[in-house]
C-alpha cells in the first residue's frame, strides 16, 4: 500500500471516528459502522457530507449502501476522486 492510499485511509478513518464518535482503536477496515459501531443513517450522510468536503468531491446518496466500513468509504471517494 502506497503512502498516499495509507494517509488518506488514516483520514479518512478519523472522519468516520469523529462523526460516529468512537475511538480509532474500536474501527478495523471491515468492521461495520450499523452493525459494529451502531451508524444509522444519518451518521452515514454526515459522513459522506463530510468527506465530500474533505476531498472536494460530490458523492451520490446512492452511494451510501457501499459504505459499510473503511474499505468501502474508500472505494467510493477514490472512485469520486479519481484515485
Amino acid at each position: 500500500m502506497s503512502a498516499a492510499v495509507t494517509e488518506r485511509l488514516e483520514l479518512i478513518k478519523e472522519i468516520v471516528c469523529d462523526i460516529l464518535e468512537i475511538d480509532p482503536d474500536e474501527v478495523t477496515n471491515t468492521s461495520l459502522f450499523a452493525e459494529d459501531h451502531d451508524a444509522d443513517s444519518l451518521r452515514a450522510i454526515e459522513i459522506l457530507a463530510a468527506l465530500e468536503k474533505r476531498f472536494s468531491v460530490v458523492i451520490d446518496q446512492s452511494e451510501l449502501p457501499r459504505m459499510i466500513n473503511l474499505d468501502g468509504v474508500y472505494a467510493v471517494v477514490a472512485e469520486a476522486a479519481g484515485w
